[in-house]
């Protein structure tokens, strides 16, 4: 499976591609606002620094919901970096411009997918990616993972290529449980992907070889 960070923020970002395990980056406008970064020329300096940080894809979100509109800024983002996903949302419009983009092999990411019915029309559009929101799904007591299981078997029946991308990941449970039903992607925080070095004897454990190694130390020492 691969990891993605959920995030604009570069200090972020270079720290999980030190970690050695980061695939790629996704965001969206509010993460941008998050950070601060406003404006369409600083907005696209910013995709730019990301990319020159990652080696994966990096999505970038349209924020148009016009089919033209799509798809003149979906064409500007992409020509920013080969790195460039361009992120739509499912809508009529969306479904369209994912459409257009795939014939003229430009990577698309649908967003904002919450049922199994929309990721269906997304691969059928030729999506490479499809971004269910697991998180925003427990919010209202829905088991997002349920839905991840449910588009795995639709496109395993059919051999559909659009990978699935959990997102709205929050912990390490989520990306334990997407990795057992077979999500392609998981896009989360830093805090979620570092989550998973955390176990309690590996702490303790470690205290324990280091103790035994101070005291044969200090007995060689005498």
């Amino acid at each position: 499976m691969k990891f993605f960070i959920d995030t604009a923020n570069l200090q972020q970002i270079q720290e999980a591609q030190d970690l050695g395990v980061l695939d790629g980056v996704t965001t969206n406008p509010s993460l941008m606002a998050k950070e601060g970064i406003s404006g369409e020329q600083n907005v696209i300096d910013h995709y730019k620094a990301i990319c020159a940080i990652v080696d994966g894809d990096v999505s970038a979100e349209v924020i148009s919901t016009t089919y033209p509109e799509m798809i003149a800024e979906g064409e500007k983002l992409a020509a920013l970096h080969p790195r460039i996903v361009v992120k739509v949302p499912i809508i009529k419009d969306g479904i369209k411009a994912i459409k257009y983009f795939s014939s003229k092999g430009i990577k698309t990411n649908c967003t904002l997918v919450f049922s199994a019915g929309q990721a269906l029309l997304a691969a059928k559009a030729g999506a490479t990616y499809v971004s269910p929101f697991i998180g925003r799904l427990d919010d209202i007591s829905v088991n997002g993972l349920d839905l991840i299981a449910e588009i795995r078997e639709i496109y395993d029946n059919y051999g559909y290529e659009t990978q699935i991308l959990a997102a709205s990941v929050r912990h390490s449970a989520h990306i334990l449980g997407c990795a057992k039903i077979g999500a392609d992607v998981m896009t989360g925080p830093i805090s979620a992907i570092v989550s998973l070095l955390k176990h309690p004897l590996t702490d303790s454990g470690l205290a324990q070889f280091l103790e035994d190694h101070r005291k044969v130390s200090q007995l060689n020492s005498n």
